[in-house]
This record gives C-alpha cells, structure tokens and sequence, in this order.
C-alpha cells in the first residue's frame, strides 16, 4: 500500500452510529456505536448471522434509513443532514444498489431495467441505451438485452441488477445478500462480477455467507448490532493487493 492509498479520504465514513427502533413495546438496538471507514475501490464484506445490524448498517450506508445517532459520510456528504430531495439525488448518483430479490421492473427488458435509472438522471435516451447496451455485454448478456425478467434465469436477473446499479456510475455500490437466491453457480459468477466491479468502485456486499465472505478483500463481523474486528477501519487497497 502506498502513501497516497494510507492517506486518500474514506468514502464510507460512520461516526459512532446508533440505530433503535420500536417494535410493538420494545425498544430493538440494531446498531449500537458503530464507528467504520471504507476506502476507494475494493469489497469490503459484511459477514454476520440473521438479526446481526448487517442490512441495517447497509440501509444506513446507502440512505435508505437514517440513523438513531452519529453521522454517516458518504463521498463527502453527512447523509443524514441531507433533505429529503437531496437523499433522493445522493441515491440516485453516489450509490448502486443490488438486492436479493433483484427487483427488476417486470414489464421492461433487460435493456430498459438497466436504462431506467440513467433516465432519472437526465441522460438522453441514446446514450443511455448505448451505455446500457455495453454493460449487459459486458455481463455476457447481449443475448438478453430485450428479454423481460420472467424470461430470465436468476443469475441472469442479477447481472441485470448489476448492470443497473453501476448505470450511473456511482462510487459506492451496495449489495443486500445478493447471491442468497441463486445456485452456488449462478451465486459464483455474481460474487466474481462483484469483484470485478471493485477494481473500479467501492463493494460493500452483505452476506452470512462466510465462503463467499472470504472472497472480499475485506471482511467486516457485526454481531448484535456491534462490530467484532479489532480494527474498524477497512483501508483503501493498493492494485497490486486487489484479486485479480
């Protein structure tokens, strides 16, 4: 690693992050103090058990929650001072998102999901066909692009997810159990896409996977709302470090 790497600013800075919420007359702690840094480029993974605060942490990662306490940062912007327009501009162009149920649009083809979120962007329709177009070839799905979801095998479904999701190019891509619905095939060919991906962007994939876990370049345990690792801080990686 080298100096410039030690050094770069996070994208992905938590501040002593706390998340409660009620649940009927109990008050549930999903996240208690977390403090977190993720560097520029790389996967990191979110490894913990059903109930741990992984998809909570995720949800705070990308704006889709705010936080009880602290500060989440994200590509120089303190997500939850933002307003509301501003959470949907922030979603819309610093993060990718990738779900375990895909979330496709039912009645638009692979071509037009990944399309779509260039369209709330502004950008013309013929560039963001032409970008579209490149990255389901690229994802080695130029033979799908006007097959609609349910014409699609679930591997195939992710990689339009994908696709969809770094559409925008933004600089974090975030993925909930991504691969929890797939086959160990199909879920290898996602994770190994995902790596790739991490060559250019910021990962941070969620996973009770410990397998697959280990194929990050960072592995991050929550357990109980609370981090495991002795060290927080998920460095930037230098390129020689990354998997190839």
């Amino acid at each position: 690693m080298n100096d410039a790497d030690s050094t770069a600013t996070p994208v992905v800075r938590l501040m002593d992050v706390s998340k409660s919420y009620r649940k009927g007359a109990e008050l549930v702690n999903a996240l208690s103090g977390v403090s977190l840094e993720i560097g520029e480029r790389g996967m990191v993974a979110v490894a913990g058990p059903s109930g741990s605060g992984k998809s909570t942490l995720l949800h705070l990662m990308g704006g889709m929650d705010l936080p009880t306490a602290g500060d989440v940062v994200v590509a120089g912007q303190t997500v939850n001072r933002l307003s509301q327009q501003e959470l949907t501009i922030f979603r819309r162009q610093t993060v990718g998102f990738v779900f375990q149920t895909f979330n496709l649009v039912p009645n638009l083809t692979a071509l037009e999901n990944v399309a779509l979120p260039m369209e709330f962007n502004g950008v013309p329709k013929a560039a963001r066909l032409e970008r579209a177009t490149k990255l389901l070839q690229r994802f080695n799905l130029a033979p799908r692009l006007k097959h609609r979801p349910r014409e699609l095998s679930g591997g195939e479904m992710q990689r339009v997810a994908i696709a969809r999701a770094v559409a925008n190019e933004p600089r974090l891509v975030l993925a909930d159990e991504p691969t929890g619905n797939l086959d160990s095939r199909s879920g290898q060919i996602v994770y190994e896409l995902l790596q790739e991906i991490a060559r250019e962007r910021t990962v941070v994939v969620v996973t009770h996977s410990e397998e697959l876990a280990r194929l990050a370049d960072r592995v991050i345990h929550i357990r109980d709302g609370q981090l495991l690792d002795g060290t927080r801080t998920a460095a930037p990686l230098a390129t020689a470090d990354r998997r190839a």
